[in-house]
């Protein structure tokens, strides 16, 4: 088949087609210098291979022309952030910052934060109750994950639309975004920079007492992580968890949408919700395609794959591969979708995965409750131009409401 490429907006916000091609046809594809992985079995043996990792550099030691780093030397502010990102290491290292981190990051802390998560998404709701139409992604999905975070690491209130364009700007970064590098690179080290000063600040108080959030839980864990480390971990909780979960929300109201009948059932039953969110993730991933480097030769379905290979692979094909999801074009809420690949596997699994599932099941019970009547608007969505982190711009929603009618003099 010709190499791998999503070209057209249609393709952008619908590739399922587009994957199933590859998948049945060409499941370990060589294109753009590496390999597309599309099928379930594949991307999970992937994921579990010892010979495979995140690194470029180590994956292409000694290759000429030696392989380009992560971020640019020109970035030192968005690279000294971005090299210790726990998810771009390998062990030993992922091994200890992770351990350390989940001890913190634990499911009675997300469980915790369950009634302020619902006091914030039925806020934001409030706010815009009254409209006509709003736009959900910048009105409630995108605030809300943002907001959710700021209460996890004690963040003040009045900081985090400040953090949000922070987040928004490092993630110009991705190498998946349009647009020239330079710039793109410019705005996210300009960020990265911002929030070092911010984080590193916000270290030095905590050191001599602080709220119960996890900034303060990291700054004071035991062996002591080093200031480097806790800026990227808090930086990389607020981004990662930021455009993810908006994703998340925004396709799974197109879902709502798309499919009346799964609606009507959540709203009559609230109990599915953690059921269907779990269905909504697996049926259109908000990440849909991660890279590994392979370490060593390996052989990926019946295709022998060299050492130093990048390897890119295809989580929302995966996600429908009828071998492990039957029927898995059509929305079933009462399927068992746990054993999805939208959180990764192996040792790199989302550690935030707890968290996006609680906002998405919060999220939307507010909507349904709070904005019982919306429906979609005559305006186009508007898909954003990453097929990596992938979800709706813009998704105008019909409310419910009218346009209040002028008074009579």
């Amino acid at each position: 088949m010709k190499p791998f490429a999503l070209t057209g907006p249609d393709e952008l916000a619908d590739p399922y087609p587009v994957y199933a091609r590859y998948r049945a046809v060409d499941p370990v594809h060589a294109a753009n210098g590496g390999f597309y992985v599309f099928r379930y079995d594949d991307v999970h043996a992937v994921l579990m291979s010892a010979d495979v990792g995140r690194s470029a550099l180590v994956a292409r030691a000694g290759a000429q022309p030696p392989p380009r780093p992560l971020i640019p030397a020109d970035y030192p502010a968005l690279r000294a952030v971005v090299d210790n990102w726990l998810v771009f290491l390998d062990p030993p290292r992922h091994t200890r910052l992770r351990a350390l981190v989940t001890r913190h990051f634990t499911a009675r802390r997300v469980a915790d934060l369950r009634p302020r998560v619902a006091e914030i998404a039925a806020g934001l709701l409030a706010d815009v109750r009254d409209a006509p139409v709003i736009d959900l992604v910048a009105d409630f999905a995108a605030p809300l994950p943002i907001l959710v975070i700021g209460e996890l690491l004690g963040i003040p209130p009045e900081h985090r639309d400040w953090l949000r364009g922070c987040a928004v700007a490092l993630q110009e970064a991705n190498t998946s975004r349009k647009g020239d590098p330079a710039v793109r690179y410019g705005a996210a080290d300009a960020a990265a920079r911002a929030l070092t000063d911010y984080f590193l600040a916000e270290i030095g108080r905590r050191r001599h007492g602080g709220p119960d959030d996890l900034t303060t839980a990291l700054v004071r864990a035991e062996p002591a992580l080093t200031d480097t480390e806790l800026v990227s971990t808090c930086v990389h909780l607020l981004t990662a968890g930021h455009e993810t979960t908006t994703n998340l929300l925004g396709k799974a109201t197109l879902v709502l949408l798309r499919h009346p009948g799964v609606r009507s059932r959540l709203a009559a039953d609230p109990g599915m919700m953690p059921a269907a969110v779990e269905e909504f993730i697996r049926y259109d991933p908000p990440v849909q395609m991660i890279t590994r480097w392979t370490y060593g030769p390996v052989v990926v379905g019946d295709t022998g794959i060299p050492a130093g290979t990048r390897l890119v692979l295809v989580l929302g094909s995966a996600n429908r591969d009828p071998r492990r999801f039957p029927d898995p074009d059509t929305v079933d809420i009462d399927r068992d979708a746990s054993r999805h690949a939208a959180f990764g596997m192996g040792i790199h699994y989302c550690l935030g995965a707890r968290l996006a599932q609680v906002e998405a099941e919060i999220g939307l019970g507010a909507l349904l409750r709070g904005l019982p009547g919306f429906a979609a608007a005559d305006e186009p969505v508007e898909y954003a131009d990453d097929l990596v982190f992938h979800g709706p711009a813009k998704l105008p929603l019909l409310t419910g409401r009218h346009p209040a009618t002028p008074s009579r003099s």
